[in-house]
């Protein structure tokens, strides 16, 4: 398992981990968005299913692999060495700094952490936690590969942004995702922006902000 350092800073509030199943770990990461994206769009950092398979989200899509035994009895030892601290609850402060991080185990006891603060600045009690976290929101694996999803996450709500606005054609009312997100395949929005990244769409005499996010196998928004 090797570790870079990841393109860009995660910060403020991150999104309530995803309910995806199979998964045993979820980091979700908050980011500062820029002109014309929606941080709540983007996709898990970090996701390690029952079977070995990791996802890694960067703002628009998802990278995938399969980890070896060894890689995995690894990650499993310091997943059990955090749940050993015994400072753990469910907000965990690591240091000064408005960054929020938010990470889900399910293998065995479930736990749920929000953890805010700079994780370079943990105090030596917290700094497995801290250590971890970082670890996987810079993972990278050299058998990384592009993960096509099959289903999206449509979201939308009333706005503009600056540009034009493209027209929705589609038989699925925009409307109804202002609300709740609606399942729709990732086939028939090919050429549209994913994660973070908004587009500008006209209906009637509406304009919004429409996200599509991709959604891990199983996963429901």
């Amino acid at each position: 398992m090797r570790i870079i350092a990841a393109a860009g800073m995660w910060m403020a509030a991150a999104a309530a981990p995803a309910e995806i199943p199979r998964a045993v770990v979820v980091l979700e990461a908050g980011m500062a968005p820029l002109p014309g994206q929606v941080a709540e769009a983007a996709p898990p950092r970090f996701v390690l299913l029952e079977d070995g398979q990791v996802f890694v989200g960067g703002t628009h899509g998802l990278v995938t692999t399969r980890l070896a035994g060894r890689e995995l009895k690894d990650l499993d030892r310091r997943l059990s060495d955090v749940r050993k601290l015994p400072s753990l609850a469910g907000v965990v402060t690591v240091g000064p700094g408005m960054a929020v991080r938010r990470l889900l185990l399910r293998k065995g006891r479930p736990l749920e952490m929000r953890i805010e603060g700079d994780l370079a600045a943990a105090t030596p009690a917290l700094r497995p936690l801290a250590t971890l976290v970082l670890d996987l929101e810079r993972f990278h694996h050299p058998g990384l590969r592009p993960y096509a999803p099959a289903q999206l996450a449509l979201s939308a709500r009333e706005g503009n942004l600056p540009g034009g606005c493209r027209p929705w054609t589609r038989p699925e009312p925009l409307a109804g995702s202002v609300f709740a997100p609606q399942v729709v395949s990732a086939a028939d929005f090919a050429s549209w922006p994913t994660g973070a990244a908004a587009a500008s769409v006209c209906a009637g005499d509406k304009k919004y902000v429409v996200t599509l996010r991709p959604l891990l196998p199983g996963e429901k928004p």
